[in-house]
């Protein structure tokens, strides 16, 4: 994972050596952020209850809070019979601020725009030139739809606090692309630097399949599930793990790669569900097979999707069952290691194929259990063609939620040197 240091307009920096009361200061805007945050709004009597703060504090640390534009007071209805004025309500600002989440696939680009409580307020998806495109079209695709979500979500670039772009490669703990691979040259384009330099965004890099996880321990199948597995199972295989609840790297970022297939016997390679189901269906038409596929496909051609094969087997087609048949026992292999390795609780299978995924499902369990004891639940990605940006802006939200008190919203004035360190 890549972070390139942050150039957001008017960052804050913090004096490590700061005093004992601006650390004491910041400890409590802290901690009075972390409960706005989780609660939909809160009293001054309900904040002092949750961080045990004294009144003035919680009053003076709120609104501090308001002139930093990470609060704002929310509207505090009165109940019947109340007399007086009615007590100050806050609620955390979550349009004070906004993060992009990108899937910078082979062949699209797709662009998630959330406020800082997770809501998804935009987004877009575009493809790449015709056969990809030379480095300098794919990076000017990828800065023309991140712009595009943005102008549809009317969020000024100013407001973006911080960027997380999903590769299908193996990311380095420094953030470069590991040498050696083969789709390299398609996504080593130079967007941390134009993204960093040219818009003041913070950005982060990471593996596709490690944003899956993410995402589907967030939003999806694993919600809170502390040991799970994502394999993305479209063209090529990917697996990204989280075992206790962490993210798993590898020292080389290597982690859930799945190099070495060609090793497994019943395997052999990289390719995923779609791939496979595509080679084998075509195959089966060279081979003069005159059923659903071919009424699918038609007559002029034998190039089969794999929509079509998993259509023609939900339509009773005997060749396509096969072929899915054949794809779950293997892929069922796969999961074997996966669980081996790692030990999940939960396999997630995502990416292109996983809304047609469940008709494997079976097969797939079945045949896991004469490879592994205890085998971990199997289930499909229900996150779509937005899986990997949806676990791109998890990413971004954790690096800003981790920062917010030395990032400004855009927004917002500058603090000054006067209010941010008082005599």
């Amino acid at each position: 994972m890549l972070l390139f240091p942050p150039l957001v307009k008017g960052a804050l920096t913090l004096d490590t050596s700061a005093s004992t009361p601006q650390l004491l200061r910041r400890t409590n805007l802290r901690s009075v952020l972390d409960v706005l945050r989780g609660v939909p709004s809160a009293t001054g009597t309900d904040l002092i209850e949750a961080t045990g703060l004294t009144r003035a504090t919680v009053i003076a640390v709120c609104d501090d809070l308001i002139a930093r534009g990470w609060a704002r007071e929310a509207p505090s209805p009165r109940t019947g019979g109340q007399k007086g004025r009615p007590a100050r309500r806050f609620e955390f600002n979550e349009s004070a601020g906004f993060v992009l989440g990108l899937d910078v696939g082979l062949a699209t680009v797709r662009v998630m725009v959330s406020n800082l409580a997770g809501t998804v307020v935009g987004g877009t998806e575009s493809r790449f030139p015709h056969r990809g495109g030379t480095p300098a079209d794919r990076r000017s695709a990828v800065i023309a739809a991140a712009r595009k979500a943005l102008s549809d979500a009317a969020v000024q670039e100013s407001s973006v606090l911080g960027v997380a772009l999903g590769i299908a490669a193996q990311v380095t703990p420094a953030g470069g692309i590991a040498p050696g691979q083969e789709l390299a040259p398609m996504f080593d384009l130079g967007l941390t630097e134009e993204f960093s330099k040219g818009f003041g965004w913070p950005v982060l890099v990471e593996n596709d399949a490690k944003l899956a996880a993410l995402a589907e321990r967030w939003r999806g199948a694993g919600a809170n599930e502390k040991n799970l597995a994502v394999i993305l199972a479209g063209e090529r295989l990917g697996t990204g793990v989280i075992e206790s609840g962490r993210l798993v790297h590898g020292a080389r970022g290597r982690a859930g790669t799945m190099g070495g297939l060609e090793l497994v016997e019943g395997v052999g390679n990289q390719d995923g569900i779609a791939k496979l189901a595509r080679l084998w269906g075509t195959a089966a038409l060279d081979a003069g097979h005159t059923g659903m596929i071919r009424e699918l496909v038609g007559t002029q051609t034998n190039r089969v999707s794999a929509r079509y094969v998993f259509e023609a087997a939900a339509a009773g087609d005997g060749t396509a069952a096969e072929i899915l048949d054949r794809i779950a026992r293997r892929m069922a292999r796969v999961v074997a290691l996966v669980s081996t390795f790692f030990d999940p609780r939960l396999i997630v299978i995502g990416g292109a194929v996983a809304a047609s995924a469940t008709a494997l499902l079976p097969v797939m369990t079945e045949e896991l259990a004469h490879y592994v004891p205890d085998p971990p639940r199997l289930a499909v990605s229900e996150l779509g063609e937005m899986l990997v940006a949806t676990g791109a802006v998890r990413l971004a939200l954790d690096y800003v939620e981790a920062r917010l008190l030395d990032l400004r919203p855009g927004s917002v004035p500058a603090v000054s040197p006067e209010a941010e360190n008082p005599a």
